[in-house]
C-alpha cells in the first residue's frame, strides 16, 4: 500500500488515509503486504462458479512491481498460485516498472494474460518532472519491446496524457510512433485528472515551471482542451493503426469506474 514512484499525476494518494500519511506524503511511504501470497490463494479458491472467468488485475492501485518486489517475490507469487491453478480468466498487468521482464517465465505459462505497461512521454526529462522515482521512459519503451518478443500481449496505458500534447502535437506523434515500433497495438489513453486534491500536489512543480507550463496546466481543466485532445489522439490512432481501448479517450473526471490508473 502506497507508492514510491512518487508520480505528481497519481489519484491513488487518496490511499494515504488508510495508513495516516496525508496525500502531500505520496511517494514516500510504501507499507508491505508480507502475506498477500497466502491470502491470495484463498480468496481466489473461494470464488463462486460465476466468477471464476473474471479477469484479475496487477494492479490498478499500487504498482506491484516496485523495488521492494524483489525482495519479496509477492507479484511473482500471486502469478505462480495463478498458473499452478491454470486460471480460466483473464490475467492482465499494468506497471512501469522493468522488473516484470523478470517474471516472463512466470507470465508465459499463465492462460489468458496481457502486460500493460504505462507510457506518458518518450521524453525521460519530462518524466521525471512528473514521475519523480519512477522508470524511465525509454526504460518502459524498452521493456515493452522485450515483451513483445517473447510473445506475450502487451497493451501501453497513456495516461495521464500530459497537457501540452495539445500544443505539441508533434510529440504526441512521436510517442505513438515510437510505441508503434516496439511493436504495442493496444492502447488505453486519459486525460489528466484535474481533482482539486490532484491539482494541490501539482502545483508545487508548477510554480518552478514557465508561465507558458502553468497556463497549459490551468487550461487543461477544460472541456475545450479535452476535446481537441482527444481527437488528436483519435487521429493518431488512425494514423498508426492502434486498437484504443473502450473506443476513446478517458476521462477521469467524468468515467470514475473505468479509469483504471
Amino acid at each position: 500500500m502506497g507508492c514510491s514512484f512518487g508520480c505528481s499525476y497519481c489519484y491513488a494518494s487518496f490511499m494515504g488515509r488508510f495508513l495516516a500519511e496525508p496525500i502531500e506524503a505520496w511517494g514516500d511511504y510504501l507499507a508491505v503486504k508480507t502475506n498477500a501470497i497466502e491470502i491470495f490463494r484463498r480468496e481466489v479458491a473461494r470464488l463462486p462458479d460465476g466468477k471464476r472467468n473474471s479477469t484479475i488485475l496487477l494492479s490498478s492501485v499500487t504498482d506491484a512491481w516496485q523495488g521492494p518486489e524483489k525482495k519479496y517475490r509477492l507479484a511473482r507469487g500471486i502469478l505462480e498460485v495463478l498458473r499452478d491453478m491454470a486460471y480460466p480468466g483473464l490475467v492482465s498487468i499494468l506497471t512501469k516498472s522493468p522488473l516484470v521482464l523478470r517474471d516472463i517465465d512466470v507470465i508465459n505459462e499463465i492462460g489468458m494474460k496481457e502486460v500493460g505497461v504505462t507510457v506518458t512521454t518518450t521524453d525521460d526529462d519530462i518524466g521525471r518532472f512528473m514521475e519523480a522515482h519512477a522508470p524511465l521512459a525509454t526504460e518502459r519503451l524498452r521493456t515493452l519491446a522485450k515483451l513483445n518478443l517473447a510473445n506475450i500481449p502487451t497493451y501501453a496505458f497513456l495516461g495521464p496524457l500530459f497537457p501540452h500534447y495539445r500544443h505539441r502535437e508533434d510529440l504526441l506523434d512521436e510517442l505513438f510512433r515510437q510505441l508503434s515500433g516496439v511493436g504495442t497495438k493496444i492502447i488505453f489513453a486519459e486525460h489528466l485528472n484535474t481533482s482539486q486534491y490532484i491539482l494541490g500536489r501539482i502545483s508545487p512543480l508548477l510554480a518552478r515551471a514557465a508561465p507558458e507550463v502553468r497556463s497549459v496546466y490551468e487550461e487543461a481543466r477544460t472541456d475545450e482542451h479535452r476535446r481537441v485532445l482527444s481527437e488528436m489522439v483519435m487521429a493518431l490512432v488512425c494514423k498508426y493503426g492502434f486498437e484504443i481501448r473502450l473506443g476513446r479517450v478517458l476521462d477521469h473526471n467524468r468515467d470514475k469506474n473505468t479509469a483504471i490508473h
